[in-house]
């Protein structure tokens, strides 16, 4: 009923004005002073044109938008309505005319029509889009807001988003007070009726000047080093700071609830987003039973919430934690109901469950990313990281082959590359594992290699945010330790991208940007959270742990690269693998197992890897 009623309104408002300018072209044409003979093809005029105008309006959908968010689209569908109707309304009243020719010359003058059509885009038009502009200028006027001053950062189309939010939440956030943006072509212009205040350099001048309370950085395409260098220079002076995500996650559903958010240390990443060919991805996923091990850990989770998106016919979530793979799964159910989930709780070097599990369901794709990673541990522990890592690949995988896995993905690490860690070593030692297993089987076996993730469990994200919730001090090993970082969903996405580009045999290497420096990580983590380092919060150097290295390499020196298809994915060439020092080894850990010694476990490590060497410290010795 409200919707007739409105309908019924604007037809009348409608109605008014095509009369008015029906009249008005007749007028102007002729100049004030219409001939009575060309009354009654006025007349007939008026008449037509209100009956066929409305009809065009109504068949082009001009009564059903919602006009306060009037753009060029609804301009041009104006135009296109004006357009149609006024053609359709010269033609009726000629071939009328021209029925009625006997007794009276019956024809439109062609500049009374060309009249009209401007009449009717300028009445129309204005009548639509003066509702928008008292919408809009509405806010300014009835709702005081907060009286926060805030800036945007970049005066592009995000500056502008930004300011339309701000605006949308009636200005209780902030009102925009002015842009930066380092285009000198920008300087002292208005965009969104908001002025352009300066560059990157001026902030502070600003700041100062207008008494800003909050900062937005809405540079979704900025680098790492520009976010950084903006957020140093809000921090010195001493305001709020927020920024504005990239379309891209607004899409993907990354961001659900507002755009506008705090800034985020991988915002400081500065990476563009991963694009992944979804009709790839779905052609050897969709329909398939997807084993996903260490389904309940930071990487196994997010790639089973990726996975789910392409339809599986069956996802099989395998840990050895209850708990984790029973948040998972119920997290799952909720969010993708239609697929049918299996957990299977097994420790992946019970190898008879394992064959048992994969005889049971068959499955088609194989994602493995269950392991021991965290360096120190395994190096106080290190037959558990080559019982664990490579009988437990070894257990998977010849399950895999047996059954006849289409595609099985292992996830590695760059620590794999010139090891100087056990775990690093036994994560290498798997590579080579699953490509020599490859020659031999009919499932494409690969493996993706891959530094640091941004947020996962043992990372140093999550241990630098206790220690500052704590007051301190932040413990960083080295000065000059560098690593790769990832975010979670942007490894997930390129690990599961580059199963679809499997052949067999591959190593597949992700493309992690440049390495960030530890401390300087330790230090925006400290200024993102409110505090300055070395002042509030102290940063203390603990030295390098057993295992640990300055920098993380992606290739060994053997190694070199080929691109694929997809610019952040690389291939390394395969290096030849003795598949009979490999079978040694691993016979030799079924055999003996958890009585190996440290010493034992390195020498088994350095007949597959020769340049692996370990010097055992004493406060590691067992």
């Amino acid at each position: 009923m409200l919707f007739r009623k409105r309908t019924l309104i604007l037809m009348l408002i409608d109605a008014m004005l095509i009369n008015l300018a029906a009249f008005g072209s007749f007028y102007l044409r002729f100049e004030g002073d219409i001939p009575l003979e060309n009354y009654q093809i006025y007349y007939h005029t008026a008449v037509v044109a209100t009956i066929l105008y409305i009809a065009v309006f109504y068949v082009f959908g001009l009564y059903n938008r919602l006009w306060q968010y009037a753009s060029t689209g609804e301009l041009l569908s104006i135009v296109y309505a004006v357009t149609v109707g006024t053609g359709g309304t010269a033609a009726v009243v000629y071939f009328y005319g021209f029925a009625q020719a006997s007794t009276l010359p019956f024809r439109m003058p062609h500049s009374a029509a060309i009249l009209l059509w401007l009449a009717m885009v300028f009445l129309i038009g204005g009548s639509r889009f003066i509702w928008r502009i008292l919408q809009e200028n509405a806010f300014d006027r009835h709702v005081p807001g907060s009286q926060k001053q805030v800036l945007i950062v970049g005066a592009g189309d995000a500056g502008v988003l930004a300011a339309r939010e701000l605006k949308n939440r009636n200005y209780r956030d902030g009102r925009p007070i002015g842009f930066i943006d380092d285009n000198r072509a920008k300087q002292k212009l208005k965009l969104f009726g908001i002025p352009v205040l300066g560059t990157r350099k001026d902030i502070a001048r600003v700041v100062k000047g207008h008494n800003i309370d909050e900062v937005i950085i809405a540079m979704p395409s900025a680098s790492g080093e520009a976010v950084r260098e903006i957020v140093q220079i809000c921090e010195k002076s001493g305001v709020d700071l927020k920024i504005m995500p990239g379309v891209y996650d607004i899409i993907s559903g990354d961001i659900n609830v507002n755009p506008i958010r705090q800034v985020q240390v991988e915002d400081l990443l500065g990476r563009e987003p991963v694009s992944v060919d979804l009709e790839e991805v779905a052609g050897y996923v969709t329909g398939e039973t997807v084993f996903i091990t260490g389904a309940g850990g930071s990487i196994g989770s997010e790639i089973c919430r990726q996975i789910a998106k392409f339809n599986p016919m069956r996802l099989v979530l395998i840990g050895h934690g209850e708990n984790s793979i029973f948040d998972i799964e119920q997290e799952l159910r909720g969010t993708y109901p239609g697929i049918d989930y299996i957990t299977e709780i097994l420790d992946i070097k019970d190898r008879t469950k394992v064959f048992l599990v994969f005889e049971r369901y068959r499955p088609g794709v194989v994602f493995h990313a269950a392991a021991h990673k965290h360096v120190p541990l395994m190096e106080r522990n290190p037959e558990e990281a080559l019982k664990n890592n490579v009988l437990g690949t070894q257990n998977l995988a010849e399950a895999a082959d047996q059954v006849r896995v289409k595609t099985f993905v292992s996830i590695s690490t760059d620590k794999a590359v010139n090891p100087t860690s056990v775990m690093g070593a036994t994560k290498r030692t798997v590579e080579m594992l699953i490509q020599g297993l490859d020659l031999r089987s009919q499932t494409k076996f690969v493996a993706v290699r891959f530094g640091n993730v941004l947020g996962s469990r043992g990372s140093v994200i999550p241990t630098f945010k206790r220690q500052i919730a704590s007051g301190g001090p932040v413990t960083v090993t080295h000065p000059e330790m560098v690593r790769f970082f990832m975010t979670i969903p942007e490894a997930t996405q390129l690990v599961i991208q580059a199963g679809a580009m499997a052949q067999g045999g591959e190593i597949f290497i992700l493309d992690m940007g440049k390495p960030v420096k530890i401390v300087d990580l330790a230090k925006d983590l400290i200024r993102l959270s409110g505090f300055e380092p070395e002042v509030d919060i102290k940063i203390q150097f603990t030295g390098i742990r057993p295992g640990e290295k300055l920098y993380e390499e992606l290739l060994t020196t053997e190694e070199g690269t080929t691109s694929t298809r997809h610019s952040r994915i690389f291939v390394a060439k395969p290096n030849s693998i003795d598949v009979k020092l490999l079978d040694e080894l691993t016979q030799t850990v079924r055999e003996r197992g958890s009585y190996l010694t440290r010493d034992e476990v390195i020498e088994l490590l350095q007949t597959v890897i020769p340049t692996f060497r370990k010097t055992v410290p004493k406060e590691v010795a067992k």
